[in-house]
């Protein structure tokens, strides 16, 4: 039962986190998980399924306060949705899995630390360089079971095509897609879900309901990023260095 108690508080702020600036929180939740010692066949669909529903709860909020951008979406989810499926049924040795999360996982911190730049003038960017990207992205976010907002989003800040606001909305609805591909690919070899996974929902979806309402309000989380970064590094030291 204690053990309940922590992964339900563990969830709920990996959530509330990531669903303030738009993400699902697949790269946290495998962080939690290969923590808690899980599986890889457990952790890629138990990831999946609630980057779907904490991903929806952050889009539909980004939506209605209007910062989403349609016509940089269907370029990037047209080449990535078909890799991402891809890359879901590459079959991936256990450690090259961890490894692959590691490095992601590391992104993912440099992403944190790093994402209070001044926002640049904004460019409108090719279509045939969007579908490049996601291409890339998808492969990727399918090998290791996560829908790619944590590569998407610094990406595009880097390169000033689009607001944190809009980056939010974009990688949302983009990580929303990506999972669903991935699932159904997951689907088509059988998967086993985390224990208490519908526990474990539960508090998701509950703390991703309460990080949208909040990110899309303006609420700022700067003062958070840290504690997630910690978790973030504890994991992926975890995948790199021990067996």
């Amino acid at each position: 039962m204690d053990l309940i108690w922590l992964y339900s508080i563990a969830f709920f702020v990996i959530a509330f986190l990531y669903a303030s600036v738009g993400h699902g929180g697949a790269s946290g939740y495998l962080a939690l998980m290969a923590i808690f010692g899980f599986s890889s066949t457990v952790m890629k669909p138990t990831a999946l399924i609630l980057n779907l529903l904490v991903s929806c709860l952050a889009f539909v909020s980004f939506y209605k306060a209007k910062h989403f951008k349609s016509a940089m979406l269907w370029p990037l989810v047209l080449t990535s949705i078909p890799m991402a499926y891809i890359g879901s049924i590459v079959p991936v040795s256990e450690p090259l899995y961890k490894k692959l999360l590691a490095v992601v996982l590391f992104i993912s911190i440099l992403r944190l630390l790093f994402s209070n730049k001044s926002e640049a003038s904004l460019t409108t960017p090719k279509w045939y360089w969007l579908s490049v990207v996601g291409a890339f992205i998808g492969l990727v976010s399918g090998m290791i079971g996560m829908g790619g907002g944590i590569l998407l989003s610094p990406f595009l800040l880097l390169m000033g095509w689009s607001t944190q606001k809009q980056t939010a909305a974009i990688s949302a609805i983009f990580i929303f897609l990506n999972s669903a591909a991935g699932l159904f690919g997951q689907m088509q070899k059988g998967f086993d879900l985390a224990p208490s996974i519908y526990i474990i929902i539960g508090v998701v979806l509950l703390g991703g309901w309460l990080g949208a309402y909040f990110g899309a309000k303006q609420f700022q989380s700067n003062h958070l990023k840290f504690i997630l970064s910690a978790v973030l590094l504890m994991a992926a030291t975890k995948l790199l260095f021990v067996n």
